[in-house]
């Protein structure tokens, strides 16, 4: 009779398999986890970055021709959801009161190798990712601009 009991407790703190709605973070409460580097720091590392010369010869050099452009590229610092979830490398020139009040653009799903993408978009290049091996998906012809309610995925096993 002890069989069933431990059977049935087991069954009960398995998790459900069920699908579950994820809504893109809103970014008035998005948090910066990750310092933006100093103008030294990147002068510094352009110099390291540029002088490999495994990316010279892969022809990945496009922004090594200008300092600008390196900037650009490495000038950021990682920013999260509230709760975690999400997380984004947002550009350390956007001000940080611009980034909070930017809304929702698009909500679109992608695969990475056996990790599937949440990908949240928002004004300025902005992109906040959730990460799972759920499988998502996720109305992507909706303009989240204006219908900001209907922008959310279905993945299974979301937190």
């Amino acid at each position: 009779m002890k069989f069933p009991v431990l059977a049935l407790l087991a069954v009960s703190v398995l998790p459900h398999a069920g699908a579950a709605s994820l809504a893109c973070p809103d970014l008035a409460s998005a948090v910066q986890v990750g310092a933006c580097p100093t103008e030294e720091d990147l002068k510094y590392t352009f110099t390291g970055f540029c002088s490999d010369d495994a990316r010279a010869y892969r022809g990945e050099t496009d922004v090594c021709t200008d300092f600008e452009q390196y900037r650009k590229l490495k000038n950021v610092a990682l920013w999260e959801s509230a709760d975690g979830v999400f997380d984004a490398y947002v550009s350390c020139d956007l001000p940080k009161n611009a980034l909070k009040a930017t809304k929702l653009s698009g909500v679109r799903v992608a695969k990475q190798g056996k990790l599937t993408l949440l990908i949240c978009s928002y004004p300025n290049g902005v992109r906040f990712t959730y990460r799972t091996r759920a499988l998502c998906t996720a109305d992507s012809g909706v303009d989240c601009s204006v219908y900001p309610g209907s922008c959310m995925a279905n993945c299974e096993g979301a937190p």
